[in-house]
């Protein structure tokens, strides 16, 4: 599929998230206009207007939108921020339930105004809710993805270069499975440069051992529970890192990306969305690739599955 001339991006939520994103896609021109829709117009405007009046410094992108869900009209790429916060002594179930049911109402209404765009879900459990997304729009599993472990994996590539003392880009490392408890590192295919992790010598002659890794690994995982004692949510990782998969949408870029999306025969994984090796492209996930693991990853991802499928199940989603 072709560059999309003239793209058009819909963020679904003004919330912290939502804005973060509009705000990263502005500045990085991934889109030609971004549109940002909130059920509450009052705070949708007022945001609107304030990209609005920074966008003589960010190139040729505009930004529209309000409370009238009529703005993502045309929309190339629809990204869902939208749902409920997780109050204090909610099980992650509820919350599960709560935004599911958001979901349930909002997809048909979406599809209708943009039926040829790619929907991604940044809205947690972001796994449950790409089944659910697919289920309630009944939509090629391909154009509904979740942003998965992206940003898990940018926070361990971070880790990583800081520890070794290399660039970031030159790390080349992924979080796959699920977003949450459950997410693991590959670490059989993880490279510092051309050198594979676990072989990489640094300037004092010492390796990484096993005890580090599986530190690093911990850390990485509970990023986001640091992040939020401190400052109550996590946005603008999440910002860019979602302006950068929208990037690989409307650029037809082919990128490897761990999105999450519905798995059919992956590893003996079937009918549950998880994050994988993923090329994204104008059409959203053209293919999930056939990664090699390791037994102990073959493991884990299977404890993923049945982590996301007890939830679905729970919902019942399954």
């Amino acid at each position: 599929m072709p560059v999309i001339e003239n793209s058009r991006l819909a963020v679904i939520g003004a919330g912290a998230v939502g804005t973060s994103l509009a705000y990263a896609a502005l500045i990085r021109g991934s889109a030609r206009e971004v549109a940002l829709y909130d059920i509450d117009a009052r705070r949708a405007e007022a945001e609107v207007l304030d990209l609005a009046h920074g966008t003589p410094f960010t190139g040729s992108s505009r930004i529209t939108g309000g409370g009238d869900l009529n703005a993502v009209e045309g929309a190339n790429m629809v990204v869902i921020t939208a749902g409920a916060k997780q109050h204090p002594g909610q099980s992650r179930l509820d919350l599960a339930a709560t935004n599911v049911g958001i979901l349930r109402e909002l997809m048909p209404e979406l599809v209708a105004r943009a039926p040829e765009a790619v929907f991604m879900l940044v809205t947690n459990p972001c796994d449950v809710l790409a089944v659910a997304a697919q289920r309630f729009s009944d939509l090629d599993p391909a154009r509904v993805f979740s942003s998965g472990t992206v940003l898990d994996s940018s926070r361990l590539r971070w880790r990583l270069a800081e520890r070794v003392g290399v660039a970031a880009s030159s790390v080349h490392a992924m979080i796959v499975g699920e977003h949450g408890d459950s997410e693991f590192p590959l670490w059989s295919q993880s490279r510092i440069g051309p050198i594979p992790v676990r072989e990489w010598v640094g300037d004092d002659g010492e390796r990484l051992t096993v005890e580090e890794l599986d530190a690093i690994a911990d850390e990485v995982k509970n990023a986001a529970y640091t992040v939020i004692a401190g400052k109550g949510a996590t946005n603008y990782a999440i910002g860019l890192s979602g302006a950068r998969i929208v990037e690989a949408v409307l650029r037809d870029e082919r990128a490897i990306l761990p999105v999450s999306s519905v798995l059919d025969g992956y590893h003996g994984v079937s009918g549950v969305a998880l994050s994988v090796p993923s090329v994204v492209d104008a059409g959203g996930v053209s293919r999930v690739i056939d990664t090699p693991f390791s037994a102990e990853e073959e493991r884990s991802l299977h404890a993923s599955a049945d982590a996301v499928r007890r939830s679905l199940e729970a919902l019942e989603l399954h």
